[in-house]
C-alpha cells in the first residue's frame, strides 16, 4: 500500500502523543441554555482540546465535520494560510489522529478542503 512521504513525517506521525491531557474547565460565565443537552462550544487551542475529549468521548463521536486552512497561499488577520506543504500535513496529521479516536464505527468524518491540500 503507498504512504504518504514528506521531510518530518517520522516526528508528525507521534505528535499527537506527545500531546498532555488537559482538563477542560467550564466557565458559568459563559455558559448558555440547559448544561445537560450535552453540547460544548471549547475556546482553545483545537489539538488540546481533542486531546482533552478523549478519555470522555473516545469512539463515540458519530459525526465530524472539520474545516481545516485550506493553505491557499493567502494572509488573513487570525491565520497564515500560506503553509508549506510538509508544515501543512505537520500541523494536520496529529488532528485527524485524534479525531479518528474519537470516531464511533459507525461515524464519519467530513472534510471541508479544495484542490490544493484535498489530495
Amino acid at each position: 500500500m503507498p504512504t504518504l512521504r514528506w521531510l518530518t513525517r517520522d516526528e508528525d506521525v507521534r505528535a499527537a502523543e506527545k500531546v498532555p491531557y488537559r482538563l477542560l474547565e467550564e466557565d458559568p460565565a459563559l455558559g448558555y441554555g440547559d448544561r445537560d443537552t450535552g453540547n460544548m462550544l471549547i475556546q482553545g487551542d483545537n489539538l488540546e482540546a481533542l486531546k482533552a475529549l478523549l478519555p470522555y468521548y473516545a469512539g463515540q463521536v458519530k459525526c465530524i465535520y472539520i474545516d481545516p486552512p485550506y493553505n491557499t497561499g493567502s494572509a488573513f488577520e487570525h491565520y497564515d494560510d500560506n503553509l508549506e506543504h510538509s508544515k501543512w500535513l505537520a500541523m494536520m496529521w496529529p488532528r485527524l489522529e485524534l479525531l479518528r479516536e474519537l470516531l464511533a464505527e459507525d461515524g464519519s468524518i467530513w472534510v471541508s478542503i479544495d484542490d490544493r491540500e484535498g489530495h
